[in-house]
């Protein structure tokens, strides 16, 4: 698995114009390639009478989905730019389309590539990226005496408390970076005087 990827922060559009030629770029994060299919579908819908509607996503942490289509534009010159544009950028898990109002001004071959390219990088630095980091999914088991003071100092040490269980005990899920699983494991039994038990889990990623 990746350390880490970039992914595109959050959805949005960012529009550009080139030649009087109108190219609006729509963002969003996918997690499945079907996810990217289905907001390529729904853009299209919603821009029916665009010229061209053009996309390229990226899925999974190592890049293993990558496709990208020219609808209609002349071969390589819109849906490559653009994927090529997002594994520039390192992104992951990102669908990018990019719909073209044609402004009566004919582009050229280079100046489809550096537009639709461009529309794609403009719409990053525009939406904005984030950082996933890999991380060790792990449960910490406490009594209810202990539990809100743990709870407390895990938060106080940047530590992500991603889900809280209550029964006859508390369980906590917290995330932790492989490097400090034997060092978590340590600070656990000095703040709950070896009461709390620990067991790690698989991998996961999470915001860095």
């Amino acid at each position: 698995m990746q350390d880490e990827y970039r992914t595109v922060a959050r959805a949005g559009v960012h529009e550009t114009e080139v030649n009087r030629s109108r190219f609006l770029c729509t963002l969003a994060p996918a997690a499945t390639e079907q996810e990217a299919q289905e907001f390529v579908a729904a853009v299209r819908k919603e821009h029916a009478d665009a010229n061209h509607n053009c996309w390229a996503y990226v899925i999974g942490a190592d890049a293993a989905i990558q496709k990208a289509s020219d609808d209609g534009e002349p071969g390589g010159t819109a849906g490559v730019p653009m994927l090529q544009m997002l594994l520039r950028r390192d992104m992951r898990y990102v669908v990018a389309v990019v719909t073209r109002y044609f402004g009566g001004v004919k582009l050229g071959a280079g100046g489809l590539i550096r537009a639709y390219g461009g529309a794609v990088g403009e719409a990053l630095d525009a939406l904005g990226t984030l950082t996933r980091r890999r991380f060790r999914l792990a449960t910490v088991t406490v009594d209810h005496q202990r539990a809100g003071k743990l709870q407390n100092d895990l938060r106080a040490t940047g530590r992500e408390v991603r889900d809280v269980h209550y029964g006859e005990a508390v369980t906590l899920e917290i995330g932790l970076p492989d490097a400090d699983v034997d060092a978590f494991r340590a600070w656990l039994a000095d703040a709950t005087a070896g009461t709390a038990g620990f067991e790690a889990g698989g991998e996961a990623y999470g915001d860095a």
